[in-house]
């Protein structure tokens, strides 16, 4: 089948790859234009764009994917699919009705429709999650079905562990629409959720109104593309690993038990932060969090024991 794909992210230029090494290799790939990335705000193409040059395709990047010029250029190859992935950016008609048109979204729709459904799900505490291929229709990732697969979500799954997976699975999945063209099922609208953008006060790890579990699953999910992040004593520090203990306090009277360390962390209030054992440790509302890998300001992600020898220095 002779294909369009538009793309912008690294998730979708993995997709892309699987179906260059398909018969529905696209005739041409939409992406993003180039945008300032980095420290030094440089141009850089987006991995999408990259990786059609890698393999050879004709590569379009115009301002508005639903402008008349970008039009003409999908109508110009002939398409018979249009392929969407992590794109970001509103498809508006007419383009929307000129092809059969499917997008790859990694959730088990109706759950998790929107921006950022793997932050979601690993936010959430979903113990599984998966890919959806559906049809793309004026409504927020609301289009029929035609294939989905499930994908659990482990215990040790960040996002960039559990976006690997999806992106294999939905590059398999896609490539099974194209080939065997199933019937597409309707959404149940009653148990949609949403999977809003992530924001800046989404990166911040907040001691005094989530437990260490909350917190532990926060940084899983935002790490390595976004990044979570602690304030404490005025200093902002980038958080990319890290896991909840028993930080709680004896009961009121309570002796230890016999022989036992007091626990790490033990006695912490909400928001205190712990600079003098063998890593940073963060009081939370309930239990307390453990540094494991930190960011201090202008620095690369350390081990938090080199960042606490550091400050002992």
């Amino acid at each position: 089948m002779r294909t369009v794909f538009l793309g912008t992210s690294a998730f979708a230029a993995a997709v892309l790859s699987r179906l260059c090494d398909s018969p529905h290799r696209p005739a041409l790939v939409v992406s993003r234009p180039d945008s300032p990335q980095g420290r030094g705000r440089r141009l850089r193409p987006p991995p999408a764009a990259e990786a059609a040059r890698e393999f050879g395709l004709d590569l379009y990047q115009p301002e508005s994917v639903n402008s008349e010029e970008a039009r003409e250029r999908i109508a110009a190859v002939g398409a018979e699919a249009v392929v969407v992935c992590a794109f970001g950016a509103l498809i508006k008609e007419p383009l929307l009705s000129d092809y059969r048109m499917l997008n790859v979204h990694p959730s088990l729709l109706p759950r998790w429709r929107g921006a950022a459904p793997i932050e979601r799900a690993i936010l959430a505490g979903d113990e599984r999650t998966g890919v959806s291929i559906m049809v793309v229709t004026a409504g927020l990732d609301s289009g029929p079905v035609c294939l989905q697969a499930q994908e659990p979500i482990r215990p040790d799954d960040d996002y960039g562990s559990l976006a690997m997976r999806l992106q294999t699975l939905g590059g398999e999945l896609l490539v099974r629409v194209l080939d065997e063209d199933p019937d597409c099922s309707p959404q149940d609208d009653n148990q949609a959720t949403y999977a809003d953008k992530i924001s800046p006060e989404d990166r911040r790890l907040d001691p005094l109104h989530a437990s260490a579990e909350q917190l532990a699953r926060r940084v899983r999910a935002l790490t390595p593309h976004i990044g979570a992040y602690v304030e404490s004593g005025g200093v902002r520090l980038g958080v990319s690993q890290a896991e909840a203990i028993d930080g709680a306090s004896p009961a009121p009277g309570a002796a230890p038990a016999s022989g036992a360390a007091p626990a790490h962390g033990a006695g912490l209030a909400p928001g205190e932060l712990a600079l003098d054992g063998p890593r940073p440790v963060l009081g939370c509302a309930c239990g307390a969090l453990e540094l494991i890998v930190v960011q201090p300001p202008g620095k690369r992600p350390m081990a938090a024991e080199d960042y606490l020898r550091g400050l002992r220095r």
